[in-house]
């Protein structure tokens, strides 16, 4: 099957592309068609997440993939959630929206410097698909006071893993998908899409 992923970030890709690898499923960019994504004026993770898929569903003609995920952080109320991509203002860069979690987080004791990532993923068949299939994920953590190693994207370098003692950017790809929300949205996606018959079975 071939279907467009509703996402021009590069780490996304590479992270689902391993995680659907022996599935039946060619996955390509939406910018390897010239399109660019729809504004994120949803309100939550499943909104952003329809939109981005329909948008390139209806574009391409293909299924579309897209998903939409972000950091919560207890100590600002959940923020910055669904605008984690654009903490530090919209076209703000990893650095900038790192510098300016640690800066809010300055002050804020280890002990309630607790997150979580959170990632809703979605499949359309088409941009008018009334029935999409939905899966979620949460890789629980905490925020660490400085950025440590040189992997993954996004917060990835300052949120720390319960009982590994690295952050999610000191893990091997292959251990981050086994334990974080994007992992764990997709392989629950690929249940529901298993049991509905969509994707080729190894």
């Amino acid at each position: 099957m071939r279907a467009v992923l509703a996402t021009g970030n590069a780490g996304k890709l590479r992270e689902l592309r391993a995680l659907l690898a022996g599935r039946g499923v060619d996955l390509e960019p939406q910018s390897a068609f010239g399109i660019d994504p729809p504004p994120e004026t949803g309100t939550s993770f499943v909104a952003n997440a329809l939109l981005k898929a329909r948008h390139a569903a209806h574009l391409t003609g293909l299924p579309a993939i897209a998903d939409d995920s972000g950091i919560e952080v207890d100590a600002l109320g959940g923020r910055p959630g669904v605008h984690s991509a654009r903490f530090a203002g919209e076209g703000a860069g990893d650095e900038a929206n790192l510098r300016r979690l640690l800066g809010e987080l300055s002050a804020v004791p280890d002990a309630r410097r607790s997150a979580r990532y959170r990632c809703v993923i979605v499949f359309v068949r088409s941009h008018e698909d009334s029935r999409p299939v939905i899966a979620d994920g949460t890789w629980e953590g905490r925020i660490a006071r400085a950025p440590r190693g040189t992997g993954g994207f996004g917060y990835d370098p300052v949120f720390e893993v319960p009982g590994t003692g690295r952050t999610a950017a000191e893990l091997e790809p292959a251990e981050k998908n086994a334990l974080g929300h994007r992992g764990q949205a997709l392989r629950a996606l690929l249940t529901e899409l298993d049991a509905k018959g969509i994707l080729y079975r190894p």
